[in-house]
């Protein structure tokens, strides 16, 4: 691997100073958007025809769902969640409706591990042989993504496909500020919007895992001074994981191309992520994907470019 092979950034370096995410005000609004978004018949109460000062369920009508008196569950909303136990947090989780992530959100923001204080000492480092599986990977796109999106390593393919990231500094080679700071990336993915929504509910959990990180909260700060987009989808306080799926992309060399991705949790280090690319094969976007690869390295001047 050349330069593309980032894997150690000077973003991860020790010694970096900054602020951190309010841990407290990210378990209450997170607790409060939930809330927000049941409606009593949601989850079997009766409304009455009450005129509701505010969308969704009331404190009161979550706290009876869940079995905890109205103080305890405010308290909690307000951001203490020091002593809560597992039992009460899952049978609030129950009584939101929230899903597995959403529910594991809500245990780190309430129940934070005293291990992960200060995550932004330890380097983002991509073992060496996986650096030697992405070069075997010449047919498809992949990557490695790490913490707060952070781009890791990739091979020819994927340079083939979004542009060349070694030309970016180390610190831009983010997915986060690609998607919502070049505007170039619009043309090239074509369900932005979507991608746009699966950053930000990944930045979300990362938050929430590591509400210390300062490296994290200086993205967030960023990214909501400069785009209007990020800070109206970061204050859903939407969480979820995408491992899979299909996403479509208009290159310009090749035209429209329909691929399924695979998203790999690695064992050493949960925080890294091992993306791959494929399309079904036989299809048109099996042969614009040959086409690349037969171009090699040209094909990279071509992409949405750094």
């Amino acid at each position: 691997m050349d330069e593309r092979s980032a894997s150690v950034s000077p973003v991860d370096a020790p010694g970096d100073t900054g602020g951190a995410l309010d841990r407290r005000a990210e378990l209450s609004e997170f607790l409060r958007t939930r809330r927000a978004r049941l409606k009593p018949e949601d989850v079997g109460l009766p409304d009455f025809g009450r005129q509701r000062r505010v969308p969704g369920l009331r404190r009161e009508e979550l706290a009876q769902l869940a079995g905890v008196s109205v103080n305890y569950y405010t308290r909690l909303e307000q951001g203490n969640g020091r002593n809560v136990s597992a039992e009460i947090l899952d049978a609030i989780a129950r009584a939101l409706r929230l899903t597995d992530a959403e529910h594991a959100h809500l245990t780190h923001l309430a129940k934070p591990k005293q291990h992960k204080k200060k995550p932004s000492v330890r380097a983002q480092v991509v073992r060496g042989k996986l650096l030697k599986l992405l070069d075997t990977l010449d047919d498809v796109p992949a990557y490695v993504v790490g913490r707060r999106t952070d781009i890791l390593a990739w091979n020819t393919m994927t340079a083939s496909l979004f542009g060349d990231w070694a030309e970016l500094p180390p610190q831009e080679r983010n997915w986060a500020r690609l998607v919502f700071l070049r505007p170039e990336l619009h043309d090239l993915i074509m369900d932005w919007e979507q991608r746009a929504i699966d950053i930000v509910c990944h930045l979300r959990m990362d938050a929430g895992c590591y509400p210390e990180d300062p490296k994290l909260s200086a993205l967030v700060g960023e990214l909501s001074v400069k785009s209007e987009e990020f800070r109206r989808l970061w204050a859903t306080h939407d969480v979820k994981e995408k491992n899979h799926g299909e996403k479509r992309f208009r290159h310009p060399l090749v035209g429209e191309l329909t691929l399924n991705f695979e998203s790999l949790r690695l064992p050493d280090d949960s925080d890294q992520m091992l993306i791959v690319f494929h399309a079904e094969p036989g299809s048109p976007s099996a042969e614009g994907l040959r086409l690349l690869a037969s171009w090699g390295r040209d094909a990279t001047k071509a992409g949405a470019g750094p």
